[in-house]
Protein backbone atom coordinates (compact mmCIF):
# COMPACT_ATOMS: atom_id res chain seq x y z
CA UNK A 1 0.00 0.00 0.00
CA UNK A 2 1.53 2.94 -1.54
CA UNK A 3 1.68 6.25 1.29
CA UNK A 4 3.12 9.66 1.87
CA UNK A 5 5.07 11.72 4.46
CA UNK A 6 3.77 15.05 5.31
CA UNK A 7 5.23 17.46 7.60
CA UNK A 8 5.16 21.20 8.62
CA UNK A 9 7.85 24.24 7.59
CA UNK A 10 8.95 23.96 11.18
CA UNK A 11 10.92 20.65 10.10
CA UNK A 12 13.38 23.30 8.99
CA UNK A 13 14.39 20.67 6.14
CA UNK A 14 17.09 21.41 3.77
CA UNK A 15 15.10 21.44 -0.28
CA UNK A 16 17.52 18.67 -1.52
CA UNK A 17 16.20 16.23 1.38
CA UNK A 18 12.98 17.39 0.58
CA UNK A 19 13.10 17.22 -3.18
CA UNK A 20 15.06 13.66 -2.39
CA UNK A 21 11.98 12.12 -0.68
CA UNK A 22 9.61 13.94 -2.11
CA UNK A 23 8.24 15.05 1.44
CA UNK A 24 4.82 17.17 1.66
CA UNK A 25 5.41 20.51 3.43
CA UNK A 26 2.57 22.62 4.89
CA UNK A 27 3.80 26.29 5.26
CA UNK A 28 2.78 27.70 8.45
CA UNK A 29 2.22 31.17 7.68
CA UNK A 30 4.34 33.96 9.17
CA UNK A 31 3.51 37.95 9.31
CA UNK A 32 6.00 40.63 8.14
CA UNK A 33 4.97 43.67 8.70
CA UNK A 34 1.07 43.12 8.84
CA UNK A 35 1.12 40.70 5.56
CA UNK A 36 1.04 36.94 5.17
CA UNK A 37 3.61 35.30 4.21
CA UNK A 38 4.98 31.41 4.67
CA UNK A 39 7.72 30.19 5.88
CA UNK A 40 8.55 27.74 3.53
CA UNK A 41 7.97 27.83 -0.49
CA UNK A 42 8.20 25.24 -2.98
CA UNK A 43 10.34 27.24 -5.34
CA UNK A 44 12.83 28.38 -2.67
CA UNK A 45 11.87 32.11 -3.06
CA UNK A 46 12.20 32.65 0.68
CA UNK A 47 16.00 34.39 1.44
CA UNK A 48 16.67 33.59 4.84
CA UNK A 49 19.65 35.67 5.32
CA UNK A 50 16.92 38.58 4.46
CA UNK A 51 14.23 37.29 7.23
CA UNK A 52 16.92 37.62 9.44
CA UNK A 53 18.22 40.81 8.87
CA UNK A 54 14.58 41.80 9.24
CA UNK A 55 14.57 40.67 12.57
CA UNK A 56 17.91 42.43 13.55
CA UNK A 57 15.97 45.66 12.35
CA UNK A 58 13.41 44.53 15.26
CA UNK A 59 10.87 44.92 12.33
CA UNK A 60 7.23 43.26 13.14
CA UNK A 61 7.36 39.69 12.88
CA UNK A 62 4.81 37.46 13.84
CA UNK A 63 3.54 33.76 13.44
CA UNK A 64 0.52 31.58 13.19
CA UNK A 65 -0.41 27.72 12.66
CA UNK A 66 -1.46 25.80 10.08
CA UNK A 67 -5.24 25.83 9.91
CA UNK A 68 -7.63 22.63 9.44
CA UNK A 69 -8.72 24.14 6.02
CA UNK A 70 -5.06 24.23 4.83
CA UNK A 71 -4.78 20.75 5.88
CA UNK A 72 -7.72 19.67 4.63
CA UNK A 73 -6.42 20.55 1.10
CA UNK A 74 -3.01 19.05 1.70
CA UNK A 75 -4.17 15.96 2.76
CA UNK A 76 -6.99 15.25 0.51
CA UNK A 77 -4.82 15.56 -2.89
CA UNK A 78 -3.05 12.77 -0.97
CA UNK A 79 -6.12 10.52 -0.36
CA UNK A 80 -8.21 11.08 -3.48
CA UNK A 81 -4.39 9.59 -5.39
CA UNK A 82 -5.60 6.46 -3.04
CA UNK A 83 -2.64 6.64 -0.79
CA UNK A 84 -2.01 6.81 2.34
CA UNK A 85 -0.73 9.81 5.10
CA UNK A 86 2.02 9.93 8.03
CA UNK A 87 1.90 13.29 9.05
CA UNK A 88 4.94 14.37 11.79
CA UNK A 89 4.01 17.23 13.50
CA UNK A 90 5.53 20.33 15.14
CA UNK A 91 5.26 19.65 18.77
CA UNK A 92 1.78 19.98 20.34
CA UNK A 93 3.20 21.64 23.62
CA UNK A 94 4.67 24.60 21.24
CA UNK A 95 1.25 25.06 18.85
CA UNK A 96 -2.05 24.06 18.00
CA UNK A 97 -1.02 22.95 14.54
CA UNK A 98 -0.55 19.20 15.18
CA UNK A 99 -4.10 19.54 16.95
CA UNK A 100 -5.43 20.86 14.04
CA UNK A 101 -4.08 18.27 12.11
CA UNK A 102 -5.44 15.89 13.98
CA UNK A 103 -8.96 16.97 13.76
CA UNK A 104 -8.25 16.90 10.06
CA UNK A 105 -7.58 13.54 9.86
CA UNK A 106 -10.03 12.36 12.29
CA UNK A 107 -12.94 13.91 10.02
CA UNK A 108 -10.67 12.53 6.69
CA UNK A 109 -10.12 9.32 8.12
CA UNK A 110 -14.02 8.83 7.94
CA UNK A 111 -14.88 10.62 4.34
CA UNK A 112 -12.18 8.15 3.11
CA UNK A 113 -12.61 4.79 5.16
CA UNK A 114 -10.05 2.72 3.51
CA UNK A 115 -7.46 5.02 3.58
CA UNK A 116 -4.53 5.11 6.46
CA UNK A 117 -3.98 8.40 8.13
CA UNK A 118 -1.62 8.69 10.85
CA UNK A 119 -0.45 11.84 13.19
CA UNK A 120 2.75 11.77 15.38
CA UNK A 121 3.41 14.67 17.64
CA UNK A 122 7.11 14.81 17.35
CA UNK A 123 7.27 16.60 20.81
CA UNK A 124 9.97 18.81 18.85
CA UNK A 125 10.68 21.62 17.06
CA UNK A 126 13.30 23.06 14.18
CA UNK A 127 15.98 20.15 12.69
CA UNK A 128 14.88 17.84 15.48
CA UNK A 129 11.04 17.19 13.75
CA UNK A 130 13.26 17.68 10.56
CA UNK A 131 15.26 14.93 11.66
CA UNK A 132 12.71 12.88 12.78
CA UNK A 133 11.64 12.80 9.42
CA UNK A 134 14.13 12.55 7.33
CA UNK A 135 14.19 8.84 9.88
CA UNK A 136 10.61 8.36 8.55
CA UNK A 137 11.86 8.66 4.81
CA UNK A 138 15.24 6.81 5.22
CA UNK A 139 12.59 3.70 6.71
CA UNK A 140 10.19 4.11 3.74
CA UNK A 141 12.92 4.62 1.20
CA UNK A 142 14.36 1.28 3.28
CA UNK A 143 10.73 -0.83 2.67
CA UNK A 144 9.33 0.18 5.73
CA UNK A 145 5.51 0.08 6.11
CA UNK A 146 3.56 2.98 7.53
CA UNK A 147 2.46 1.21 10.85
CA UNK A 148 6.58 -0.36 10.87
CA UNK A 149 7.39 3.57 10.52
CA UNK A 150 4.73 5.03 12.80
CA UNK A 151 6.26 2.80 15.91
CA UNK A 152 9.64 3.47 14.88
CA UNK A 153 8.83 7.47 15.37
CA UNK A 154 6.64 7.22 18.61
CA UNK A 155 9.46 4.66 20.36
CA UNK A 156 12.18 6.89 19.71
CA UNK A 157 11.29 10.37 19.58
CA UNK A 158 12.11 10.84 23.06
CA UNK A 159 15.47 9.76 22.15
CA UNK A 160 15.69 12.74 19.73
CA UNK A 161 17.75 15.29 21.58
CA UNK A 162 17.82 19.05 21.08
CA UNK A 163 20.17 21.46 22.04
CA UNK A 164 20.31 25.36 20.81
CA UNK A 165 21.57 28.68 22.74
CA UNK A 166 20.65 31.85 21.96
CA UNK A 167 22.56 35.25 21.27
CA UNK A 168 20.30 37.51 22.46
CA UNK A 169 17.68 37.07 24.90
CA UNK A 170 15.78 40.23 23.42
CA UNK A 171 13.14 37.70 21.61
CA UNK A 172 12.96 35.33 23.73
CA UNK A 173 11.86 38.15 26.08
CA UNK A 174 9.88 39.60 23.52
CA UNK A 175 7.69 36.13 23.17
CA UNK A 176 7.47 35.83 26.94
CA UNK A 177 9.72 32.69 27.59
CA UNK A 178 12.04 34.77 29.82
CA UNK A 179 11.56 37.27 32.18
CA UNK A 180 12.99 40.76 32.17
CA UNK A 181 15.11 40.70 34.85
CA UNK A 182 16.68 37.69 33.72
CA UNK A 183 17.09 39.21 30.15
CA UNK A 184 18.74 42.18 31.48
CA UNK A 185 20.98 40.35 33.72
CA UNK A 186 22.29 38.37 30.55
CA UNK A 187 22.60 41.36 28.18
CA UNK A 188 24.79 42.84 30.93
CA UNK A 189 26.93 40.14 32.11
CA UNK A 190 26.69 38.16 28.52
CA UNK A 191 24.88 35.39 29.76
CA UNK A 192 24.12 32.86 27.32
CA UNK A 193 21.09 30.11 28.26
CA UNK A 194 22.09 26.23 27.07
CA UNK A 195 18.34 25.32 26.60
CA UNK A 196 16.55 21.78 24.91
CA UNK A 197 13.12 20.64 24.16
CA UNK A 198 12.31 18.38 26.96
CA UNK A 199 10.21 14.97 27.19
CA UNK A 200 6.76 17.20 26.83
CA UNK A 201 7.71 18.75 23.90
CA UNK A 202 8.79 22.45 25.61
CA UNK A 203 11.08 24.85 25.47
CA UNK A 204 13.62 24.62 28.78
CA UNK A 205 16.82 26.42 29.99
CA UNK A 206 18.85 23.79 31.11
CA UNK A 207 21.90 26.00 32.51
CA UNK A 208 23.65 29.40 31.84
CA UNK A 209 27.27 30.33 30.91
CA UNK A 210 29.34 33.07 30.55
CA UNK A 211 30.05 33.60 26.71
CA UNK A 212 28.91 32.31 23.23
CA UNK A 213 31.61 29.48 23.21
CA UNK A 214 31.16 28.74 26.21
CA UNK A 215 27.67 27.83 25.69
CA UNK A 216 28.80 25.87 22.21
CA UNK A 217 30.90 23.90 24.24
CA UNK A 218 28.58 23.06 26.59
CA UNK A 219 26.00 22.02 23.93
CA UNK A 220 29.06 19.55 22.95
CA UNK A 221 29.61 18.04 26.36
CA UNK A 222 25.60 17.49 26.43
CA UNK A 223 26.06 15.02 23.33
CA UNK A 224 29.31 13.57 24.28
CA UNK A 225 27.00 12.78 27.41
CA UNK A 226 24.22 11.15 25.78
CA UNK A 227 25.30 9.91 21.53
CA UNK A 228 24.88 6.15 20.74
CA UNK A 229 26.74 5.39 17.67
CA UNK A 230 27.28 8.83 16.27
CA UNK A 231 29.50 7.27 13.78
CA UNK A 232 26.22 5.86 12.45
CA UNK A 233 24.15 9.15 12.54
CA UNK A 234 23.45 12.10 10.69
CA UNK A 235 23.86 14.94 12.63
CA UNK A 236 21.57 18.10 11.94
CA UNK A 237 23.01 21.79 12.97
CA UNK A 238 20.35 24.68 13.10
CA UNK A 239 21.22 28.70 12.54
CA UNK A 240 20.02 31.66 13.01
CA UNK A 241 22.49 33.67 10.34
CA UNK A 242 25.90 32.73 12.14
CA UNK A 243 27.43 30.18 9.73
CA UNK A 244 30.44 30.29 10.97
CA UNK A 245 29.29 29.26 14.63
CA UNK A 246 27.30 26.52 12.97
CA UNK A 247 30.71 25.36 11.22
CA UNK A 248 32.66 25.68 15.12
CA UNK A 249 30.32 24.22 16.68
CA UNK A 250 30.53 21.19 13.91
CA UNK A 251 34.41 21.16 14.29
CA UNK A 252 33.94 20.96 18.02
CA UNK A 253 31.68 17.84 17.96
CA UNK A 254 34.64 16.43 15.50
CA UNK A 255 37.01 17.09 17.83
CA UNK A 256 35.58 14.54 20.15
CA UNK A 257 33.82 11.95 18.14
CA UNK A 258 33.81 10.59 14.55
CA UNK A 259 30.16 11.87 13.21
CA UNK A 260 28.86 9.50 9.88
CA UNK A 261 27.48 12.92 8.45
CA UNK A 262 26.24 16.54 9.17
CA UNK A 263 23.52 18.87 7.90
CA UNK A 264 23.91 22.57 8.49
CA UNK A 265 20.84 24.97 7.49
CA UNK A 266 18.85 27.67 8.59
CA UNK A 267 16.52 27.65 11.30
CA UNK A 268 12.65 28.36 9.39
CA UNK A 269 11.11 31.93 9.74
CA UNK A 270 8.25 30.66 12.55
CA UNK A 271 11.11 29.33 14.94
CA UNK A 272 13.87 32.22 14.19
CA UNK A 273 10.87 34.86 14.99
CA UNK A 274 10.49 33.43 18.51
CA UNK A 275 14.56 33.15 18.93
CA UNK A 276 16.08 35.18 17.00
CA UNK A 277 19.34 36.19 15.00
CA UNK A 278 22.75 33.94 16.32
CA UNK A 279 20.57 31.18 17.58
CA UNK A 280 22.45 28.14 17.26
CA UNK A 281 20.63 23.86 17.77
CA UNK A 282 21.90 20.44 17.60
CA UNK A 283 19.84 17.43 16.94
CA UNK A 284 20.60 14.10 17.43
CA UNK A 285 19.60 10.56 18.62
CA UNK A 286 20.76 9.71 22.27
CA UNK A 287 19.75 7.63 25.23
CA UNK A 288 17.04 10.23 26.13
CA UNK A 289 16.67 13.64 25.42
Amino acid sequence: MSYEIFTDSTANLPNQIIERFKLNVIPVPVIVNGEITYSYEKDGKNDLKVFYDRLRKKESISTSCINEEAFAEAFEKTLEKGSDILYVAFSSALSVTCANGKAVAQRLAEKYPERKIFVVDSLGASMGEGLMVYHACTLKENGKSIEEVRDWLEKNKLRLAHWFTVEDLYWLFKGGRVKSTSYLLASILNIKPVMHCDDEGRLTATGKVLGRKKSIAAMVDKMAETVENPEEQVVFIGHGDCIEDAEFLKNKISEKMKVKEFVTHYIDPVIGAHSGPGTLALFFLGKNR
